[in-house]
């Protein structure tokens, strides 16, 4: 029996309209089981990592395991809503934030969208959310400060932009404090901030917005806010698309500060959805690719090369310990990907000393790069002389007789440390903090009781604003303490220290 080659030809159309068919329903899949923010999905041989499907009652979920048989799927909304055999489609695209102008001086949600009860957002640009860090030749060394206008830190910790300085320490010991001054300062700065809350309470989230609105400064300011009511998927993608916002700035040639509150939380919940997946616990039950999950983050903050726009971004990552162990496994993780570490501690706080950083074990690995001249000139033996100071009090509790030269190093010590202490809501310019370091770092105010210095150093600098004007003008402008201006300096401390005498 001869096959006729006509039949043939209509027998291979067939079999091509059957593969049409079958790669249109490959766009199309169906709910094996739901459950905890977790749904399995048979049927989308097609779907991307990371890709967008649409569920039944608009609720949208992201890919996040591509196995042989399904696929696993981390929803953005209620589970509740979602039952077996619902039908499920791609939408062909991976997961991605409005980006923009726009999104200044608003709150919102992990996928973008507004939460402080105004307009919704429209932008006219999408980013995704995971995006590959620009590589090392497209990299410029930090050398620019981030002003913190923290006296502690700008002095001895000092941040530049493009650093990525990780703050930890137990919980109630002001790391949020830290972050929140650091924003207030980037006013007139030409710094964008966002700040990312991942699973704090919704009442601290909005006490933040406020605070940040008093100062205005959310002006300049956007907060991401995924927090502890939310769906552990949210947490986990809000810190990817605060840096997809960021990104847009840093590619226009913009300053961008990010700062995460915090990354344990961010840990935790990545952790809820890697069990849900079902993939392998290791150390903690965390999965084996939870160092990944930060670097990834993290790499993306960097300072751009100025053939490439010579923008930088930020990141301020911000980790809890539990009773002063940073060496577990998160808070190890992240020092090692960060370029320094500024380190709370409890004991300090309680015992008045805000902010409460050690400066034995806080480190900034850019250093000096990223002080300005005036700082460098001022600060460069304070670490040393601090950590002479704790070493000569924890001595000096043994013993009752103590000789002179010892009795003057713990009392310019206690100056010194009491300099270093500032309250909230209240960065200090940095013409100011070389001024009020260099007055005590050279012993001018060695006499006073240290309980009285803070008032003599607010005292001192509006005698300074009043009658020696051109010091600080000068020093904000050449960003130098030039001989000139330490001799005018000298010359007002020693008239500034005769009122106080009298």
């Amino acid at each position: 029996m001869k096959i006729k080659s006509n039949e043939i030809s209509s027998l291979i159309k067939e079999e091509i309209k059957r593969f049409s068919s079958v790669i249109e329903s490959s766009d199309v899949g169906t709910v094996i089981s739901v459950g905890d923010g977790i749904a399995l999905v048979y049927g989308l041989d097609k779907a991307m990592l990371g890709e967008l499907l649409l569920f039944p009652h608009d609720i949208y979920g992201m890919v996040m395991n591509l196995e042989s048989e399904h696929i696993g799927v981390a929803l953005f909304g209620n589970d509740r809503l979602i039952k077996e055999g619902d039908t499920v489609k791609r939408t062909s695209k991976v997961t991605e934030v409005p980006v923009g102008d726009v999104l200044l001086g608003r709150v919102v949600d992990a996928l973008g969208q507004a939460l402080d009860n105004g307009v919704a957002i429209k932008s006219n640009k999408y980013r995704p959310i995971e995006r590959i860090a620009p590589n090392v030749m497209k990299r410029k060394k930090v050398d620019t400060p981030l002003e913190t206008g923290i006296k502690a830190i700008d002095a001895m910790i000092p941040i530049g932009r493009g650093q990525r300085e990780l703050i930890i320490g137990d919980r109630q010991t002001g790391k949020t404090a830290i972050a929140i001054d650091t924003i207030i300062n980037q006013k007139d700065k030409n710094v964008k901030c966002i700040y990312v809350a991942i699973g704090q309470k919704n009442s601290s989230v909005a006490n933040i917005y406020q605070k940040l609105k008093d100062y205005n400064a959310m002006d300049y300011t956007v907060i991401v806010n995924a927090s502890a009511s939310e769906l552990a998927p949210l947490q986990y993608i809000a810190p990817y698309s605060a840096m997809a916002m960021a990104e847009e700035w840093l590619e226009k040639g913009e300053d961008v500060l990010v700062v995460f509150d915090d990354l344990s939380k961010h840990a935790v919940a990545y952790r809820a959805l890697s069990l849900l997946l079902k993939r392998s616990p290791g150390r903690e039950a965390y999965p084996g690719d939870v160092f990944y999950l930060h670097s990834r983050l993290l790499e993306r903050a960097c300072k751009l090369d100025k053939k490439y726009g010579g923008g930088s971004i930020t990141a301020l990552p911000i980790v809890e310990t539990q009773a002063g162990d940073i060496s577990a496994y998160i808070p190890t993780n992240i020092i090692s990907i960060t370029d320094g570490q500024i380190f709370l501690i409890t004991d300090y706080f309680n015992a008045g000393l805000r902010p409460a950083i050690d400066t034995g074990f806080s480190v900034s690995r850019v250093g000096s790069d990223a002080q300005f001249k005036m700082m460098k000139q001022v600060a460069k033996s304070l670490k040393i002389e601090l950590a002479t100071y704790r070493e000569m009090l924890s001595f000096s509790q043994f013993g009752s007789d103590l000789d002179k030269e010892t009795k003057k190093i713990l009392t310019h010590g206690a100056i010194l440390t009491e300099t270093l202490k500032q309250p909230q809501y209240t960065p200090y310019p940095c013409s100011r903090q070389v001024i009020e370091i260099y007055a005590t770092k050279n012993g001018y105010f060695d006499f006073l009781d240290k309980n009285k210095l803070l008032t003599v150093l607010d005292d001192l600098y509006n005698y300074i604003k009043a009658s020696y004007k051109d010091i600080l003008s000068n020093l904000d402008k050449t960003k130098e303490l030039t001989t000139d201006i330490e001799n005018k300096l000298k010359d007002a401390l020693e008239k500034f220290v005769k009122t106080i005498n009298k």
